[in-house]
């Protein structure tokens, strides 16, 4: 029920997404030497990388969902012997490549105020920040659900079906929120 619950209400998180889609390409449609003009001030390879942290993070987080599947919790060896790790070592790397892309996003945001590019400036700003910044608040919201995670499996005496099911969803929620960013990175950074 409780992946059903999350597919549901990712749906609908899907559709506030479609209408983030919809106010860029509308309004880009009607700007179209504005978004010429600001485009020019993305960083497009610091993007790309940044993108491709956030990706590798979902391959991270399902070794992590597999581990919890197979009733790991922790690494059975030592810490560089990688195919010994369990659901924490993996959600802890997810969860330090979420932060490194947020961090990322902030350093792209300073430098795109420097440049000028801000909200109040013009609807490409407002149009960037409002949909790259919900999208932050997003990848945001699933690193503090992968901090209630591992705190559960370092609380509990013994690992769970709950613990796992809990862990599959968070993956849900997070393979959501990197398919959503290259939607995003394609249309901001890459459709001309």
């Amino acid at each position: 029920m409780v992946a059903v619950g999350t597919i549901i209400w990712l749906s609908s998180e899907l559709m506030f997404f479609a209408a983030l889609f919809a106010s860029y390409f509308t309004i880009r449609a009607v700007s179209h030497d504005m978004w010429a003009a600001n485009t020019s001030h993305l960083n497009v390879p610091f993007a790309s990388v940044n993108t491709t942290i956030l990706v590798l993070s979902s391959l991270t987080c399902q070794l992590g969902v597999f581990a919890a599947e197979r009733g790991q919790v922790r690494r059975s060896g030592s810490v560089f012997a990688v195919n010994k790790w369990g659901l924490r070592e993996w959600f802890i790397l997810t969860y330090i490549m979420g932060a490194a892309f947020i961090g990322g996003q902030a350093k792209e945001y300073a430098s795109l105020i420097h440049e000028g590019v801000t909200i109040p400036h013009d609807a490409y700003g407002t149009m960037f920040y409002l949909t790259t910044g919900f999208h932050g608040l997003h990848v945001t919201g699933g690193l503090i659900a992968f901090l209630f995670v591992l705190g559960r499996t370092y609380l509990a005496k013994r690992f769970t079906h709950e613990q796992a099911v809990s862990a599959i969803v968070v993956s849900y929620y997070w393979h959501f929120v990197d398919v959503v960013w290259i939607g995003l990175f394609a249309t901001i950074y890459l459709v001309k």
